[in-house]
């Protein structure tokens, strides 16, 4: 009777199609197949080509130094040319500095502050302000102004000039603070302790100022200039921690690697353990919760606290004390309680289905062990796109020359109504002769020209530098999953096992995919290219618009975002199942997609339950391994565990978190890498083993593929046993 179900079970639905009929020639992924979606090819072909023309335009017009590094009051790089020993840009008078408007993009985008700048071989680190006896009328300013950081091109020793005509024209610094270098600016170091009262002299004063009033001045000024730099401040040490502990990060992600890898060949003896483990337990945790919660119900027995005495309130130990909400806790643990045991009962073949499957993986990776590894080809080339996408980003947001103009630093020293209104300058070229009634006109810089074809088209090229990377991108992670479905197809479909796989299957099956299906494999990810930028379209009207939005206005734009990300998970699988579909057969996609999604439509239930105990082993696992090696990381970089022999010390790091952030967060990249390769392969050997049994019957002519175990599970069996596996 049971078995007779069990046919009647497997019996397939005619609205999803016919079940897949046997075919004497087939084992395993085809040989002789055709190119497919060639249009698509061609097309992504083209957008490649129409890349690579914006990566040079970008690179012939962009110059990415107006933004990694700083300029003088001249327009000078710092750092660069014969200025290639004074890497950090000094400001005169930070006081002004902190006027400027939007100081933080100033900065990043190269626009100079409202005083001069010089380029200076380190930055002060220490206070100094100009001796008031500078100011008597015999003072010769050479004995107390600083050479090294003055203008260029002004001479202290033959100058003619008094103290106040240098300050007034800004020719040397009559002040200056602890600085640190970020991004190449000397901006103040008021995180720390440079600004402690101890750390301050007596007779730093500014010009009509006692010591303390002028700390508080420039601490005020610059409040926002700190507020903005510190966490660049913060970068900087980081990366002095990252440069002490390197060697111990790449030990901890090799760790990672190498129990990712033994996790995955364990799964072969410990997935049934592990998963009834996993059941025994959820059960365990839901007769546990109502136990307590009866215990509480009973407990509250005498008390009179019902849900119309409490009210509303945003206090919840208050509805803990009402006997009626235990009541309902204990109702819904019941019930999942129930549906739980249930399913386990009636599903429990399924489970062990799903249970052979993934220890099926394990034997196949045991045999083909280059596939876990290929993530690896996988992560260079979407770090080969990633930094392609940077890189011409940055080139096109460079393109065009810098512009120039004349603007005032201090409109009070003198007459500058000279000064025409967006009057363009050469900085190199500047001289302040020319407006003799303005002591501080300069020539400092604006923007970026956009006169030109390109400059005016900058706006589209960015678009485009952004669909074709997130194009490429999608075509990457299609490949390696169209990749790992070949060979792990080859696996299934090989009769005698191991003796025939064929040879190198990773390798043939990266050929295949490349020879015949890069139109098939573009088209998928063409699909959720689409749906992506509808996604980011939609995030940056939600940002842009989100002051001006009414409630019902937000609500719909949640639904639309909530939409669009549901349909991306659901392209996201049916991409993959066309994957895979491509691998062994060679059709087109939208072929391979109809019949991946009838196949498992087909065998729906026996989709659910093998989809949500592979992801919550494979999450278990992923835990295991991150979990682990972040405490190993935590006692080793805490100073929990001694090192002794080593050069390496934990009191040398300024933030010792940041090495075990960085190891932690790459522990969970190398597993998720691994691990989506063994999410693949149960995925790949799922629907080849639904052809099984579709294609097969147990014959003479049509034995079945799967193993033993399944065969047992299934209570099925080849009239010929098979020789091996």
């Amino acid at each position: 009777m049971g078995g007779k179900k069990r046919e009647e079970e497997e019996q397939n639905n005619s609205e999803y199609g016919a079940a897949v009929q046997y075919d004497a020639t087939f084992s395993g992924p085809i040989h002789k197949r055709s190119c497919t979606d060639v249009i698509c090819c061609v097309l992504f072909m083209l957008v490649i080509i129409g890349y690579m023309v914006v990566g040079i335009l970008a690179w012939l017009y962009g110059d990415p130094r107006h933004v990694l590094y700083p300029r003088n009051s001249t327009g000078i790089f710092c750092g660069l040319g014969q200025n290639k020993d004074k890497p950090s840009v000094l400001y005169f008078d930070l006081l002004k500095c902190a006027t400027a408007t939007n100081i933080m993009a100033a900065a990043l985008q190269g626009l100079q502050c409202p005083t001069t700048q010089v380029c200076v071989k380190s930055c002060p680190s220490q206070f100094w302000a100009l001796s008031p006896l500078a100011y008597l009328p015999a003072a010769k300013p050479a004995d107390y102004f600083q050479q090294e950081f003055c203008v260029p091109s002004f001479q202290l020793q033959n100058t003619t000039l008094t103290t106040m005509d240098i300050i007034n024209k800004e020719l040397c610094p009559y002040f200056y603070t602890p600085t640190s270098s970020v991004l190449g600016r000397c901006l103040p170091s008021l995180g720390g302790d440079a600004f402690n009262p101890s750390n301050i002299p007596a007779n730093f004063s500014l010009p009509g100022l006692n010591t303390n009033q002028s700390v508080a001045a420039i601490i005020n000024a610059t409040g926002d200039i700190t507020n903005s730099f510190n966490i660049k401040d913060v970068g900087l040490r980081i990366f002095e921690d990252f440069a002490k502990s390197w060697q111990w990060i790449v030990a901890g992600l090799v760790i990672a690697m190498v129990v990712s890898v033994l996790f995955l060949l364990l799964l072969r003896f410990t997935a049934p353990v592990l998963i009834w483990i996993l059941i025994v337990g959820v059960l365990a945790v839901g007769a546990f919760g109502i136990w307590y919660c009866y215990n509480e119900y009973t407990s509250l027995a005498g008390s009179s606290n019902t849900f119309n005495n409490v009210g509303f309130t945003v206090n919840v130990k208050v509805y803990l004390q009402v006997r009626d909400t235990w009541l309902a806790f204990l109702i819904i643990l019941c019930i999942v309680e129930a549906v739980l045991l249930l399913a386990l009962i009636f599903l429990r073949t399924r489970i062990l289905i799903a249970i052979a499957l993934i220890q099926e993986t394990s034997k196949a990776l045991g045999h083909m062990m280059s596939t876990l590894f290929y993530p690896i080809v996988t992560f260079v080339l979407l770090l080969v796109c990633v930094s392609y996408w940077g890189i011409t980003a940055l080139y096109l947001a460079t393109s065009g020359a810098p512009v120039y103009r004349v603007v005032s630093l201090n409109a009070s020293l003198g007459n500058c109504n000279d000064i025409q209104a967006n009057e363009t300058c050469d900085p190199e070229m500047f001289n302040i002769s020319q407006y003799p009634g303005c002591a501080s006109a300069r020539c400092v810089f604006i923007n970026y020209n956009s006169e030109g074809l390109v400059q005016k088209s900058i706006f589209n090229l960015q678009i485009y530098n952004v669909v074709a990377f997130l194009w490429c991108v999608n075509f990457v992670i299609a490949l390696g999953q169209c990749t790992l479905a070949g060979a792990f197809a080859s696996y299934y479909w090989a009769f005698r096992k191991p003796a025939d796989i064929p040879t190198f299957p990773l390798s043939q099956s990266f050929i295949r995919a490349l020879r015949y299906h890069v139109g098939s494999l573009a088209f998928g990810a063409l699909i959720l290219t689409l749906v992506q930028l509808v996604r980011i379209i939609l995030e940056y009207l939600d940002h842009k618009f989100k002051a001006a939005q009414n409630p019902c206005a937000r609500f719909l734009m949640c639904c639309l975002k909530c939409c669009f990300w549901c349909l991306e998970k659901f392209i996201k699988f049916i991409n993959r199942n066309a994957y895979i579909m491509i691998a062994v057969y060679g059709k087109n996609f939208c072929v391979s997609a109809k019949n991946a999604f009838s196949l498992l439509m087909r065998n729906i239930i026996r989709v659910v339950v093998l989809d949500k105990v592979t992801d919550l082993l494979l999450f278990f696992g992923k835990l295991l391994v991150v979990g682990g090696v972040g405490v190993l990381a935590f006692f080793f970089f805490s100073g929990g565990i001694p090192n002794t022999g080593t050069t390496f010390q934990t009191a040398a790091l300024n933030y010792y978190w940041m090495p075990i952030i960085t190891v932690v967060f790459g522990a969970y990249l190398i597993a998720h890498g691994f691990f989506s390769v063994y999410n693949m392969g149960v995925d790949t050997l799922f629907l080849c083993f639904l052809e099984d049994l579709e294609r097969n019957d147990g014959s003479a002519e049509k034995p079945y593929f799967m193993s033993k175990n399944l065969m047992k599970i299934l209570n099925k069996k080849n009239k010929q046993p098979k020789t091996g596996s």
